[in-house]
This record gives C-alpha cells, structure tokens and sequence, in this order.
C-alpha cells in the first residue's frame, strides 16, 4: 500500500473561497491535486492548462511534486497592473 499525503486546494474568488482537502499517493503532483479537488467541475471557467499556481505563495508548474501538508493555490489573473493601480491611487490622494 502507498503512503498516503494530505494538500489543500485552494481558489478565491471576491464573493466566495473554496478550500477543498485532497488525499492523495505520495510523489503526487500539483495538477493531480487540482483534479482530485474537484473545483474544475464546479467552477467551469477554470481551465487546467491555463491556471497559473502555486505552492505556499511561491509560483510553481502543474508538474510539481506536492508534500505532506502543503497548499496549492489556483492564483485569478490581475485586473489591474499593481503598478497602475498604485498610480491611480495616488492620483486621488492629491
């Protein structure tokens, strides 16, 4: 029998956040975890070979190895630059 290793999976969204334990073999890869976590059925405009993740806050490939414990985390594309953003805000300050 396997070793058996435990990630969470998780996605937010403004309105809501999914947090889904996963159990998974040992030598499991981030892609696996995001299959098994079943957050691409429910949320259908996720597409798997788009996804930008992560691990623990640190960018990372759908091949990466996962760890007993560890986060992945399904990033949402930008809807500003963080740069623009920062201009735009300190337009309005002045």
């Amino acid at each position: 029998m396997s070793e058996q290793i435990r990630v969470s999976v998780v996605y937010a969204q403004p309105h809501q956040q999914w947090l889904v334990q996963v159990d998974l073999d040992c030598g499991a890869r981030v892609q696996t975890a995001i299959e098994r976590s079943g957050l691409l059925e429910a949320l259908p405009e996720l597409h798997l070979q788009e996804l930008e993740v992560g691990i623990f806050h640190r960018s990372c490939s759908l091949d990466a190895p996962l760890r007993d414990g560890d986060r992945v985390e399904i990033y949402r594309p930008l809807q500003i630059d963080p740069k623009e953003a920062r201009r735009l805000r300190a337009a309005t300050r002045k």
